[in-house]
């Protein structure tokens, strides 16, 4: 399955014909922008319920982040589930929570061998600690648990450890309902289900402008014109001048990835465990594909760059992280840039009447662009009014220039931080380790030293010691007695004799 990682195509052969550019006038029901993940399951869903959708893209099905991932599905969003707490509430924060687990579940019931052939799909995610943080661990798996109604388990140090061959890793939390797919088959089939549903996609097909005015809204392309009762906006940060003020809202961050060369018996004696793994500081995610290639996405940056630049600093991360394999060969890079919110969730919604927004998914994972289309489907066509659950979500500027170059110190601060706090605790941990070797090389010589009478013991500080016996001083010798005399009488005085 090298081939699945090589440079995005547009998908089967069969589907081509149904995806060139839009040449013509037409009016449909529902107009969506984007056809990437978000955009491409609106259209699906829409055209499921019977409207008539047109999809409209700059470029081909796939071609950004949408097609280029690591396709691990699992609940949540970016904002940590206690800071999402803070913000909304906790009832809200469970909607909100319901609504992720929804989409992971859509993904499921769609990413199926027989309707996407080589989705490939394996089970289980595990999100580790750099740092011992058990007293955390516990608090949040009682969240997620408890409150959030999701299957999760802790792991302890040996069982991570057992699994991931390495000590920079200390407690889990496993989700054993979270699994992963070939992500660019998925995007691809997704395109192919819409188009069977009735769905029409127009790849290279620009917006040029959009009239959002009135009961049927306008779209401009450079070749046609097109009329819909409601325009979804579910692109990303490449949405051009027309959309400007929405694209402004999120900051640019790329991410890339690379697969290595296949590596044999060397990695199973690394890694064990068959799903993704994740680290709790957003660093490293990577997981083993095709038996034995390992799939690695390396840290963001906020800055546009050849992805076969990346190639060597990957292979760095990984003999870091993973001695034992040593310099691996890298087969692929990809990637492609995502758009991250300033306050840290997706954003979806009605912006006005009949102008809807699927946008935000950096840092969100392929769970939440399934949910996001899929409610903005049901809004449009069944008037399903959940999407408010994101409206104190609002669109924020994302700084521009400015905000991507502190989104980018930020990040080097935060990758810093977590690098030092990694070592730390792996310091402690061998400070703890060779405490507890010293501790039982006094106990085995104390344990073979048996019979010996132990040494004396010191009194605590602050108490007096004991006074050793002194023997008594001798008299003085009676006037008129010879020296031998008084040497004889201080002898007997010593013997005891008197």
């Amino acid at each position: 399955m090298a081939e699945t990682f090589t440079s995005a195509t547009n998908g089967p052969d069969d589907d081509a014909a149904f995806r060139s550019r839009l040449s013509f006038d037409l009016d449909v029901d529902i107009c969506v922008v984007g056809a990437g993940l978000a955009g491409l399951t609106v259209a699906l869903e829409a055209a499921r319920l019977g409207a008539s959708v047109a999809v409209l893209e700059g470029r081909h099905v796939g071609w950004n982040a949408s097609g280029n991932q690591l396709g691990t599905v699992m609940p949540g969003y970016s904002l940590p589930i206690g800071e999402l707490i803070e913000r909304v509430g906790l009832e809200d924060a469970r909607e909100l929570w319901s609504l992720s687990k929804e989409g992971a579940d859509y993904i499921r019931s769609v990413a199926t061998e027989e309707a996407m052939p080589g989705i490939a799909l394996t089970e289980g995610a595990l999100e580790v600690s750099n740092v011992d943080a058990g007293e955390t661990l516990i608090s949040r798996l009682q969240t997620l648990s408890e409150d959030f109604e999701t299957e999760v388990e802790g792991w302890q140090v040996d069982r991570v450890r057992e699994q991931i061959k390495t000590g920079r890793y200390f407690h889990g939390i496993y989700y054993p309902k979270a699994f992963q797919i070939d992500g660019r088959k998925y995007v691809h089939g997704l395109a192919a289900l819409a188009r069977r549903a009735g769905a029409r996609i127009f790849e290279d097909t620009p917006v040029v402008s959009i009239d959002p005015s009135g009961i049927r809204k306008r779209i401009v392309t450079p070749s046609a014109r097109l009329r819909a009762s409601h325009i979804v906006l579910a692109g990303n940060i490449h949405l051009g001048t027309p959309l400007r003020r929405l694209s402004e809202t999120l900051l640019p961050v790329w991410r890339y990835a690379a697969v290595t060369e296949p590596l044999g018996a060397r990695l199973t004696d690394a890694i064990s465990f068959p799903g993704s793994v994740t680290d709790s500081d957003g660093i490293d995610h990577f997981r083993i594909v095709d038996g034995d290639r390992l799939m690695w996405a390396s840290p963001e940056t906020t800055w546009d760059a050849r992805p076969g630049r990346f190639g060597p600093a990957i292979r760095h991360r990984i003999a870091t992280v993973f001695p034992k394999l040593g310099k691996v060969a890298i087969s692929d890079v990809f990637g492609g840039a995502v758009g991250v919110t300033v306050h840290g969730m997706p954003q979806i919604g009605q912006l006005r009447k009949g102008l809807w927004v699927a946008s935000g998914f950096g840092r969100q994972g392929l769970n939440t662009s399934a949910m996001a289309g899929q409610l903005v489907a049901r809004s449009i066509l069944w008037g399903d009014e959940r999407w408010r659950l994101f409206s104190p979500f609002e669109l924020v500027w994302a700084g521009g220039t400015t905000g991507r170059v502190a989104g980018h110190l930020i990040g080097m601060w935060g990758r810093g931080s977590a690098t030092a706090a990694g070592a730390l605790a792996r310091y402690r941990e061998g400070a703890r380790a060779k405490e507890r070797i010293r501790e039982a090389r006094v106990d085995e010589a104390n344990r073979q030293a048996g019979t010996r009478p132990p040494p004396p013991r010191r009194p605590p500080v602050g108490q007096p010691r004991p006074v050793r016996p002194q023997p008594p001083i001798p008299a003085e010798p009676p006037e008129g007695a010879t020296p031998a005399a008084a040497s004889q009488e201080s002898e007997r005085i010593r013997d005891g004799s008197v």
